[in-house]
């Protein structure tokens, strides 16, 4: 094992006097990089980043983009996605720890031996998944695309949607589709105390709740919208409230606040003490490992060609009902 593969990032120390954001610009431009980042990163990422958006978008950004080299300041499952979209590109990730609590719990051979028992169902994943679970799907799916992906499908087809029982959950009450649900969630959307929550209405009665659909049902059954980390950010520029209390990760409160700076973001608090509503996995990004990878081009997200294949055909399938519902 190399040190690369046991630290997950290049440990090179960057020198402290470095003006970063100038040298990540310059490094994008010499080498026809382009730096996507998702709504959770931190703010210092979010404002040195070509494109912010959350995971359809970003897919949607890497397809497109001619640039010669995808720097994905996001977690591993959307770095992989780019890679299988758009392979002729160098893809590099800062971290190949960033992951994802849905992603691990859901394993190739578990979910396999899971689908055997349900021969005739089509199989609907939400993209926080492995490319080798996307290769066992039928159809992939993001919070924004979801309904449209379920609704795409005749109402007797029987569908089996993993691996977020949450989101999957919220569908079937919104939707009246009968799915069966991989028992897997999302370790921030799932730590959201509907006590504090409550209390915090109490506190800010002007507020409105705003949720993630990865968010367990008794916070969502309080919430005045439900949404996508995008539909969450349009909701709060668009509706006349002055104050919101945010049921998702944090890192979205940056460009709440930057594109409505008068009105006032409160992070919903989680049920113990830690900051638990920031991912782990997200964090873990920074602008010196973004700088290292640029520079070196390393960790780079290589997949064997028949598994992204395999895995491209259900994104490509999302990407063409998103496109026909108009979804960006």
């Amino acid at each position: 094992m190399n040190h690369l593969d046991e630290l997950g990032y290049l440990d090179i120390p960057v020198d402290p006097t470095l003006d970063l954001f100038e040298e990540i610009k310059k490094l994008k431009k010499e080498k026809n990089a382009i730096l996507l980042a998702h709504y959770y990163q931190d703010a210092d990422i979010q404002d040195v980043a070509d494109y912010i958006g959350d995971s359809l978008g970003l897919a949607q950004k890497a397809e497109s983009t001619d640039a010669d080299m995808i720097v994905f300041a996001g977690v591993h499952f959307m770095a992989e996605v780019a890679k299988i979209l758009n392979p002729s590109k160098k893809v590099i990730i800062p971290d190949l720890k960033a992951g994802c609590s849905l992603a691990d719990a859901c394993l190739p051979n578990d979910f396999a031996a899971f689908k055997s028992k349900y021969p005739n169902h089509v199989v609907i994943s939400y993209i926080n998944c492995s490319a080798e679970i996307k290769a066992l799907s039928d159809y992939i799916c993001t919070s924004s695309s979801a309904e449209h992906i379920v609704n795409s499908i005749p109402a007797e087809q029987g569908i089996i949607f993993a691996p977020d029982r949450n989101l999957g959950a919220y569908l079937i009450k919104k939707l009246g589709r009968d799915m069966v649900l991989w028992d897997g969630s999302c370790i921030v959307h799932e730590i959201f105390s509907l006590d504090k929550i409550l209390k915090l209405k109490e506190e800010n009665p002007e507020s409105k709740i705003i949720a993630h659909p990865e968010c367990e049902a008794q916070v969502l059954e309080h919430a005045d919208y439900i949404g996508s980390t995008t539909a969450l950010l349009k909701y709060t520029i668009e509706n006349d409230a002055q104050s919101f209390i945010v049921a998702t990760e944090t890192g979205i409160l940056h460009k709440m606040q930057e594109n409505s700076p008068h009105k006032t973001f409160i992070p919903a608090p989680p049920n113990n003490a830690c900051a638990c509503n920031d991912c782990p996995f997200m964090k873990l990004n920074t602008l010196e490992k973004i700088y290292n990878a640029m520079k070196y081009e390393q960790p780079e997200i290589i997949l064997d060609e028949e598994l992204r294949l395999k895995a491209k055909l259900p994104i490509d399938r999302m990407l063409e009902i998103s496109l026909k519902a108009g979804i960006k």
